[in-house]
C-alpha cells in the first residue's frame, strides 16, 4: 500500500482563523486567496461526507495513509498571539482526524511563524504530545526564505530529533512580477519556489550542518534535477561544505509531477529512486485527473520494476517508520 506524503486538509475549525491571519499579518497573505481558489474543492475539508469520500478515493488508489499538511494556508502572522492560536487550532484539528482514523492519516506539525520561540514550543507539543509525523514549513514566510539564519534554531531542534521536514510553496511566485504579472504564480511559480528553496538550503549548507533532518521537497524538486551539473560547475559559492549535487541528492523529493514521465525520469536519474516519495498534492490534481491516476503514472513509467516498487511502496515507509509512529 502507498503512503502519500503530500496531501492537504482544511478543517472547519481553522477557517475562522483566516480573517485574523490576514488582518494581523502586516503583509500580504495567501490564506484568503488560497481559500477562494479552492472553495469548490470541498473534498479537502471535513464537511459532512468529505472524509469518507477521501478515504474511498484512497482505497481505490491503493493508498494506505495520507500525511497531511496545510501548505499555503499556514498559520503565519506578524503578531505572535495570532499565529500561536492559529497553529494550535490547526494542529489540534489534525490530531483529532488522525486519532479518529488510525492508520489512515498522519500529519505534519504546522508552526506559528515567524516567531521562533513559539514555533519551538509548538513543534515540541506537536511531536511529543500530539504524536505528529514531522514538521512542515512553507518555502518562505512573509517573503523571507525559511533557509535564512533566523530559522536556525528550528533546524537545530529538528536535527537533534532526527525528524522529517516537509516544505511547501507559499504561492508567492518567488515574489517576481516576471511570474506573477503573467499569471503563472501556481503553474510555474510553485516549481520555482521549490527550486529557490533547494538553492537556499545548499547555499547555507543546511543539509551538511543538519544531516539528521530528513528534508522533503515537493513537486520533484522543480528545476533542480536538471541543474546539478551546472550548479557544481558554475555556482559561485566558495563557502560550500559539499558540492551542490551532493547536498541536493541528500534530500527527498515527492512525485507530484502532473503526470509528466519526462520529469519523473529526470528526477529519478538525478537523485536516485531511493530519494523519491509518493505524493499527490491532494486534492489539487483532481481538477485534471483521478486520485488513482496520480500514482498510476509512476507504475506506467519506463523505470525499472525495482525502482517503481521503491518509489511507491518502500521509501516512505522506511523514512517515517510507521511501526513506531502510528498516528
Amino acid at each position: 500500500m502507498i503512503i502519500d506524503v503530500h496531501a492537504h486538509y482544511f478543517p472547519a475549525a481553522y477557517r475562522p482563523m483566516l480573517g485574523k491571519l490576514a488582518a494581523k499579518s502586516g503583509a500580504s497573505t495567501t490564506a484568503s486567496s488560497v481559500l477562494g481558489e479552492r472553495k469548490t474543492l470541498a473534498v479537502m475539508t471535513d464537511e459532512p461526507g468529505m472524509i469518507e469520500q477521501r478515504i474511498a478515493m484512497m482505497d481505490e488508489a491503493g493508498v494506505e495513509r495520507q500525511i497531511l499538511s496545510a501548505a499555503g494556508i499556514a498559520p503565519y502572522a506578524a503578531e505572535s498571539r495570532v499565529a500561536v492560536e492559529a497553529a494550535r487550532v490547526l494542529n489540534d484539528s489534525y490530531r483529532e482526524l488522525t486519532a479518529s482514523h488510525p492508520g489512515r492519516f498522519s500529519s505534519f506539525v504546522s508552526l506559528p511563524l515567524p516567531h521562533i520561540d513559539a514555533a519551538l514550543e509548538e513543534m515540541r507539543r506537536g511531536l511529543d504530545e500530539l504524536g505528529m509525523a514531522g514538521v512542515t514549513m512553507n518555502c518562505s514566510v512573509f517573503n523571507r526564505s525559511t533557509a535564512e539564519e533566523e530559522f536556525d534554531p528550528l533546524y537545530e531542534e529538528m536535527n537533534a530529533r532526527g525528524t522529517t521536514l516537509f516544505f511547501h510553496p507559499a504561492q508567492n511566485g518567488i515574489c517576481s512580477p516576471f511570474i506573477n504579472d503573467y499569471g503563472f504564480t501556481a503553474a510555474a511559480g510553485a516549481s520555482l519556489e521549490d527550486t529557490a528553496l533547494v538553492l537556499h538550503l545548499i547555499k547555507r549548507n543546511i543539509p551538511v550542518r543538519y544531516p539528521d533532518i530528513k528534508i522533503v521537497i515537493p513537486h520533484l524538486g522543480g528545476m533542480i534535477p536538471m541543474q546539478l551539473a551546472r550548479l557544481d560547475g558554475q555556482a559561485n559559492t566558495p563557502d560550500l561544505l559539499s558540492p551542490p549535487s551532493v547536498m541536493a541528492r541528500s534530500l527527498y523529493y515527492d512525485t507530484v509531477g502532473w503526470g509528466s514521465q519526462a520529469a519523473l525520469r529526470c528526477a529519478c536519474e538525478a537523485f536516485g529512486a531511493d530519494r523519491l516519495l509518493p505524493g499527490s498534492d491532494f486534492p489539487i490534481l483532481l481538477s485534471v485527473e483521478s486520485y488513482r491516476r496520480t500514482f498510476e503514472y509512476i507504475k506506467e513509467s519506463p523505470l525499472a520494476a525495482e525502482e517503481i516498487e521503491a518509489i511507491l511502496r518502500c521509501n516512505a515507509r522506511a523514512l517515517f517508520d510507521f511501526d513506531t509512529v502510528p498516528r
